[in-house]
């Protein structure tokens, strides 16, 4: 009978292993699949690439300068994936010029908006502090031109590592032909995406991306591309985002007359702004801003699913141009000279104690040893 036991036992074992084992292939199965799941577009535009490589826009951060009549917009994308090469699109309301960006502009936006770091002070001693040194509490501008049927291309330029091509087109399969002929098919989701930009005649700029490199794939930030085009309302581009695979996150420092917001969150989170106020442009700044002083609003938003993407970024200017920038604290011991303040009460509590309780103590003795004062007795009648 023992031996029947642990021969089922043994049995069970065997199909216990297999049955995980089979839950383990089937899971690596969905992973792999979903790291072969192309992600076609991020929230500056469409990324096209070969369908066989994928490719994801893990962040992208853009600075929008609007002086009422006129747009530029500078972006950087940090992207990720196994594609050697790719093409991205950008829909703008009116033709735009291309050129490469200054990368020292996201390095001087990322320091004028740092929090501002002020310290805090305590009285008594904590961990770290002596006499507890040692001790971690783990804490730690032209119009638009004429348009032909199909797609036109009215300017092509080598831009570093990309190819730029301006184009127009009255019908997003165009379009996607264009984009054929270059070695990329446009999927058919972002054909119809583009059917509203077509419908308001917007254009494009079609980007071809590669890495310095040969053979490499792209990953990592790639250069910053700047783009100019008249426009008489802040508009940045989203719609094309709803395609997106993965969840998109924005970085947007938009530069204008006075403090600006988004007219809707878009299906996205609510519009965080982490810095708003007047600054003085310089070094690559100054190049896109102009010397005088203007406004700066820092806004960061998350698109946790961008299918719910309704629309185009449109902003307008807020009610009150109000500053506000995050703060940071630092704790640190209050000192006085140098010297912990708390040392020094404690020193002047000794010091000053025995020279109020001596006099009080002699007064007290002086007035036990004194006889006290005699009472006169009435005379006895």
């Amino acid at each position: 009978m023992g031996t029947v036991t642990g021969a089922t036992a043994a049995v069970r074992t065997a199909t216990g292993r297999r049955r995980a084992l089979l839950v383990v292939l089937m899971l690596l199965a969905v992973q792999l699949v979903s790291l072969a799941r192309p992600a076609y577009a991020c929230g500056c535009g469409a990324m096209v690439h070969d369908p066989k490589t994928t490719m994801a826009v893990n962040r992208e951060t853009s600075v929008v300068r609007w002086g009422g009549k006129s747009e530029q917009i500078v972006m950087s994308l940090t992207v990720d994936g196994t594609a050697p090469d790719a093409a991205w699109i950008m829909p703008v309301p009116h033709r735009a010029s291309v050129r490469l960006g200054d990368p020292g502009l996201f390095d001087r936006l990322t320091a004028l908006t740092a929090p501002a770091v002020r310290t805090r002070h305590y009285f008594w001693p904590r961990n770290g502090d002596w006499p507890f040194d040692g001790v971690s509490d783990g804490a730690a501008a032209p119009a638009p031109g004429a348009r032909g049927p199909g797609v036109g291309v009215v300017g092509r330029e080598r831009l570093g590592p990309f190819d730029v091509a301006r184009l127009t087109a009255t019908d997003p399969a165009a379009l996607g032909n264009w984009l054929k002929s270059n070695g990329f098919q446009l999927p058919a989701a972002l054909t119809s995406a583009l059917r509203p930009y077509v419908t308001q005649r917007w254009e494009y700029v079609a980007i071809r991306l590669a890495p310095a490199e040969a053979h490499r794939r792209l990953t990592g930030t790639l250069d910053p591309l700047r783009l100019s085009f008249a426009s008489d309302r802040l508009v940045y581009p989203m719609r094309l985002s709803r395609l997106a695979k993965t969840p998109q996150s924005l970085g947007l420092y938009v530069l204008a007359p006075h403090r600006m917001e988004p007219r809707s969150a878009l299906g996205g989170t609510r519009p965080e702004v982490f810095f708003a106020g007047r600054i003085t442009p310089e070094g690559a700044l100054r190049d896109l801003a102009g010397a005088h002083r203007t406004f700066l609003t820092a806004l960061d938003q998350r698109f946790p699913q961008p299918e719910r993407i309704t629309g185009d970024h449109e902003l307008r200017r807020a009610a009150h141009d109000t500053p506000y920038q995050r703060v940071t604290y630092e704790d640190a011991l209050l000192t006085v000279g140098g010297i912990p303040a708390w040392i020094l009460a404690v020193g002047g509590v000794y010091v000053l104690l025995p020279a109020a309780v001596v006099p009080a103590l002699a007064l007290r003795r002086r007035r036990a040893g004194t006889p006290p004062p005699a009472v006169p007795v009435p005379p006895t009648p």
